[in-house]
């Protein structure tokens, strides 16, 4: 955790020095929580509301699929604790084209649009135990709209 904070802080200071733009900020509190979930968890699939978008280009992550805008603090924090040979799905479900950007344990960034139709979706099959920063982006600048953020260990087909 404490050379992830390093990583994050360096790459704030980066991005701040870079054009003085702020960006996402996994270090924030969740805007629709923090969610403690252990494999075999109980209901299968975790749903939680939230309202997808924001102001701050995901593009900014630089990597590849990050699109559509999100907002600075994630929307959801997830704590897993892996196990079981289980893996881990995380995906979003709207009416409107959403995106995914997630912040994984370890620092990384990973994004994804269009995983099942306009919906985005990852599956991580050999997951990671612990911290995972989700933010549900949108592709009109600004404006929130309603999304369901879906965690499961049982992946679509």
């Amino acid at each position: 955790m404490f050379s992830r904070r390093i990583l994050m802080a360096a790459t704030a200071l980066l991005v701040l020095g870079a054009g003085g733009v702020a960006a996402q900020n996994w270090q924030l509190r969740p805007s629709f929580g923090t969610y403690n979930l252990r494999f075999n968890f109980q209901p299968d699939p975790y749903v939680i509301n939230v309202t997808a978008g924001g102001n701050i280009p995901a593009e900014r992550i630089g990597g590849a699929g990050c699109v559509g805008s999100i907002a600075q603090a994630p929307d959801v924090r997830l704590n897993y604790q892996a196990g079981g040979g289980l893996p881990l799905y995380i995906a979003a479900q709207s009416r409107w084209d959403v995106t995914l950007v997630v912040n994984l344990p370890n620092g990384q960034w990973v994004c994804n649009d269009d995983f099942i139709g306009t919906n985005p979706g990852m599956v991580f099959r050999q997951p990671m135990s612990g911290q995972y920063d989700i933010w549900v982006g949108h592709y009109d600048r600004g404006r929130g709209v309603p999304t369901q953020l879906i965690i499961s260990e049982i992946p679509p087909g």
